[in-house]
C-alpha cells in the first residue's frame, strides 16, 4: 500500500506551434512543447518533471532544449472552485547549466475540454510566454478533493 499524495501533479501534455520567448533573444520563437511530471509533496526527492521544446521555426531548429528538473523543492495545491492550480518551483538542467524553474498547472473540470499549463518559466533562459491549452485529461492533479 503506498502513500497517498496530499498535493501533487502528472503531467503529460502536448501543444504544438506555440510562441515562446528567451532571455537572450529578442522576439518569440515558435515551437511545440512537450511536458512530463510526476510530482508529489510528500515525496519530493523521487519527483520528476520535464520540458522539451523543439523548434520549428528556426533552420535547424537551434533553440530546441530539453529541460529536467534535478530538485522540486516547492508543491502547493490551490482549490479554485472545481478547477485545482498546482504550482511546482525548483531546479533543472538544460545543456549541463542548472536554472531555477517555476510551473503552474491547472486541472480543470472536464466541461472545459482543455487543461493549462498557466505557466512554465525557467529563470535566466525561457518563458512559455502566457498560457497554453493542453488536452483534457493530459494534467493530473492530485490532492485537490
Amino acid at each position: 500500500m503506498g502513500l497517498e499524495c496530499l498535493c501533487g501533479v502528472k503531467i503529460d501534455a502536448f501543444s504544438c506551434m506555440h510562441q515562446v520567448m528567451f532571455e537572450e533573444q529578442q522576439g518569440t520563437i515558435r515551437g511545440d512543447l512537450t511536458y512530463y511530471a510526476d510530482v508529489c509533496v510528500t515525496t519530493l526527492a523521487a519527483s520528476f518533471l520535464s520540458l522539451d521544446f523543439e523548434d520549428t521555426e528556426t533552420c535547424g531548429g537551434k533553440n530546441s532544449f530539453l529541460f529536467v528538473s534535478n530538485a522540486i523543492t516547492s508543491v502547493e495545491c490551490d482549490q479554485q472552485g472545481q478547477n485545482c492550480e498546482v504550482t511546482v518551483s525548483g531546479s533543472g538542467v538544460v545543456n549541463n547549466v542548472q536554472y531555477p524553474f517555476t510551473a503552474v498547472f491547472v486541472d480543470q473540470t472536464p466541461m472545459a475540454n482543455v487543461d493549462l499549463v498557466k505557466s512554465f518559466v525557467i529563470t535566466g533562459f525561457f518563458d512559455q510566454n502566457g498560457t497554453v491549452p493542453v488536452a483534457q485529461g493530459s494534467v493530473q492533479a492530485l490532492g485537490c478533493e
